[in-house]
């Protein structure tokens, strides 16, 4: 099973590459923008794959998921 975290893009690198947060967190990751089908910019949240960013998320869909992940591992330490 794969959860998909919305990533943040932060950075737009050369070669269609990008530096994204991790949800929430300190966590940074370089992903591709090949696969996209229209073109990110930085503050768009996206869904990270295997290396590869796959969908650009709405922001406010992209806040409920984190909200939610954040509840539920809340939930889960407590």
């Amino acid at each position: 099973m794969c959860l998909a975290i919305p990533t943040q893009i932060t950075e737009l690198l050369p070669g269609e590459m990008a530096k994204v947060k991790v949800g929430n967190s300190n966590t940074f990751l370089t992903a591709s923008l090949t696969l996209l089908p229209e073109e990110a910019k930085v503050g768009d949240y996206v869904i990270v794959h295997a290396g590869f960013a796959i969908n650009i998320v709405p922001k406010d869909e992209a806040t409920q998921t984190l909200t939610a992940l954040k509840e539920f591992t809340d939930a889960a330490i407590a």
